[in-house]
Formats: C-alpha cells, sequence, structure tokens
C-alpha cells in the first residue's frame, strides 16, 4: 500500500495555519485528515497542563506525530497543524519529528507572518496574549528543512492552500 502524504504546517500562532487548514478541506481535488497541537493539546486535563505544561504537551505532541505516521502507514493524507519549538522537555523536537516520520513521505511548510501582525490577529482573536507569536518564535526550532514558505501576509488561506496543493501535491503526482 503507498503510504500517504504528510504535509506539516509549522508556524507561529495567528500565522494562519489553522485557516490554511481549514481552506485545504473545503477543496475538492484533495482529501486529508488533520491532526494538530491545539486538538492534542486537549487530550491532557487542564489541571495537568496548569501542573507541568510543557511536560505533557511534549509527550502527546510525540503522540501526534505517531498517530500522523500510522494514517500515513494506511495510505491515508495528513496534515499536521503545529510549531515545532525546542525547549528541553522535547528537545530535539525537529529531530524526533524525522525519527518517527523518517519512512513516510513528509513535507515541512512554513507558515510565514511578520509577527506584528501576528501581534494584531492575537489581539483581535482575543483568545491568545499579544505577544504569544513572538514567545513562540524564540522557541522556534531553526534550520528546518522547509520545502515551500507561504506568507498569510501576502496571500489568503485559500491562496495559500492552492500554492501548497499545486506545489506539493500535484507536482508529486507528476512523477
Amino acid at each position: 500500500m503507498e503510504k500517504g502524504r504528510i504535509i506539516y504546517l509549522n508556524g507561529v500562532t495567528s500565522a494562519g495555519k489553522t485557516s490554511i487548514v481549514e481552506a485545504i478541506q473545503e477543496r475538492d481535488d484533495v482529501f486529508f485528515y488533520v491532526v494538530a497541537n491545539d486538538l492534542f493539546q486537549e487530550m491532557v486535563g487542564d489541571r495537568y497542563l496548569r501542573e507541568n505544561y510543557w511536560k505533557y504537551l511534549s509527550e502527546v505532541i510525540i503522540m501526534m506525530y505517531h498517530t500522523a505516521k500510522l494514517y500515513s502507514d494506511m495510505g491515508k493524507n495528513v496534515l499536521i497543524d503545529g510549531i515545532l519549538v525546542e525547549r528541553d522537555e522535547i528537545a530535539p523536537h525537529y529531530r524526533q519529528l524525522t525519527e518517527i516520520l523518517k519512512d513516510n513521505p513528509l513535507d515541512l511548510v512554513e507558515v510565514y507572518c511578520p509577527l506584528e501582525i501576528c501581534r494584531e490577529r492575537n489581539i483581535a482573536r482575543g483568545d491568545r496574549s499579544e505577544s504569544q507569536s513572538d514567545e513562540q518564535y524564540e522557541l522556534m526550532a531553526k534550520d528546518i528543512a522547509y520545502k515551500l514558505r507561504v506568507d498569510t501576509s501576502l496571500h489568503s488561506a485559500e491562496e495559500c492552500a492552492g500554492i501548497i496543493v499545486s506545489e506539493l501535491l500535484k507536482a508529486a503526482q507528476e512523477h
């Protein structure tokens, strides 16, 4: 059985990852299952997250990658909506991701948006602190081998979804 593709959308909060996921899921030409940091974080009780946020978040993120691998191994395409942070509790995060998914077709996409626009989006959302994107940017893994970069300050979520599908999926089908 051919393995499903895994596309990891990596970026800080309010960069536009979830909006791109939703735009991809609205398309008629592709189908992806979605695993997301936020969804997996909800699997941990609030009490435990308050006690030791990074310990439990780190554990559940690794489980998320194994879940994505399982879907891919079963021939299903998967989108990962996440952020590769390098904290002691999960380091080396980027290396762990690539090791877990080394036998699966994985493409990393940088979802970029200038931090000042992310700050404005955080304020407008009301469920994030103004500086949350800046804080995540400081923790983000460096030297990631991205296959593609989309900029949500220049393109809508639908346009970014189109770029991702045409650049990653259509190109792979032609080979």
